[in-house]
């Protein structure tokens, strides 16, 4: 039901999904970084469901790269449809205990599923949820509308919201282990 009211729609959006797309995931970092957390939090976990739309803009290295993507989140399911040039690059579905994907031959193999459910989680989901499922070393701190990940006590992300909720309004992601930065808007409401 949700991918075919996602493909009735003109533009669709999403944050940090396709961030990496254009960002993070495709730039090797300066130094060695640690891995991934193989973060996989319950859809649920969000705590309510949502349908978004929003414009990604990543800058790094002195380019700016644009994006259009949708997200809905339900109890059982996470769903995200990522578009550039107006054309599908990238589907994933998450209902919790098996991650499904789809992705265009020309996208970047850097770019992996995993990795853009977790950027996810970690921008959108409550502090408090992503707290509980961290490894040791990591942490997650929330102070106003800013949260930063660390690990081992050094800065690995920090992200800060221009309102509540979280996916809504302007998101700005910095990412301090691959570079770049990752600026969401959401799209206008129009129902």
């Amino acid at each position: 039901m949700y991918a075919g009211v996602m493909w009735r729609r003109a533009s669709v959006t999403l944050p940090l999904t396709l961030g990496l797309l254009l960002g993070g995931c495709a730039i090797a970092p300066r130094a060695p970084a640690p891995a991934r957390l193989g973060l996989k939090l319950a859809p649920a976990a969000l705590g309510t469901s949502i349908s978004v739309q929003q414009h990604l803009t990543v800058e790094r290295n002195g380019r700016t790269d644009d994006l259009d993507v949708a997200l809905q989140v339900e109890p059982e399911a996470i769903d995200v449809v990522g578009l550039a040039f107006g054309q599908r690059v990238l589907t994933l579905h998450y209902d919790g205990k098996e991650l499904t994907s789809w992705r265009h031959v020309m996208l970047p193999s850097q770019v992996r599923a995993e990795d853009v459910l977790e950027d996810m989680q970690l921008t959108l989901w409550p502090a408090a949820a992503v707290a509980a499922a961290l490894p040791q070393g990591w942490r997650i701190a929330e102070q106003g509308l800013g949260r930063t990940l660390y690990l081992d006590e050094e800065p690995v992300m920090r992200i800060s919201y221009s309102g509540m909720p979280r996916w809504s309004g302007t998101v700005v992601l910095e990412n301090i282990r691959y570079h770049y930065k990752l600026t969401i808007q959401a799209a206008p409401n129009t129902d």
